[in-house]
């Protein structure tokens, strides 16, 4: 693999942005549709979501929704590297993520903060992602953003 074109570059790197952009505006829809051929993991939990409807439900069932219709959140992707295999219609990507939010019981602040080791395939010449491994590193009070624990499924914070 290796650099590839700019235009297999930015496309890979747009999905990658416009999972944020869904994840803070909570258009779990958008992102069932951006998943629906991919396959989503999470270090130290078995098993994968798949299928649009899989992840349509994870999203709903874990991410609170405020009164203004959002996550209250912004998804910030950073330190994106990607390896493109322009031959083979094939491309990886690893990351680092923070997620911000305020509410009106919670400050301004970093909540939680991890990597994505993400894949890519492109068919009939679309790049379309094909796996998320997500690698939570730093759990801050995400009790306004999520429905569950976050810290329990973190060996070592």
């Amino acid at each position: 693999m290796g650099a590839g074109t700019w235009e297999s570059h930015h496309a890979i790197t747009a999905l990658m942005f416009r999972y944020a952009e869904l994840m803070d505006a909570a258009d779990f829809d958008g992102i069932a549709t951006l998943f629906a051929a991919a396959r989503i993991t999470n270090e130290g939990v078995d098993g994968a979501i798949e299928g649009a409807d899989a992840v349509r439900k994870l999203y709903e069932r874990t991410n609170r929704v405020h009164d203004d219709g959002t996550t209250r959140t912004r998804h910030v992707n950073a330190n994106v590297f990607v390896d493109i295999d322009e031959a083979g219609d094939r491309a990886s990507a690893r990351s680092a993520f923070v997620v911000f939010q305020q509410t009106g019981a919670l400050p301004l602040q970093p909540i939680v903060s991890g990597r994505y080791r993400d894949t890519f395939a492109r068919s009939d010449g679309e790049w379309r992602f094909d796996g998320r491994h997500i690698i939570v590193d730093h759990v801050g009070d995400v009790r306004e953003h999520l429905t569950f624990d976050l810290s329990s499924f973190v060996d070592e914070l």
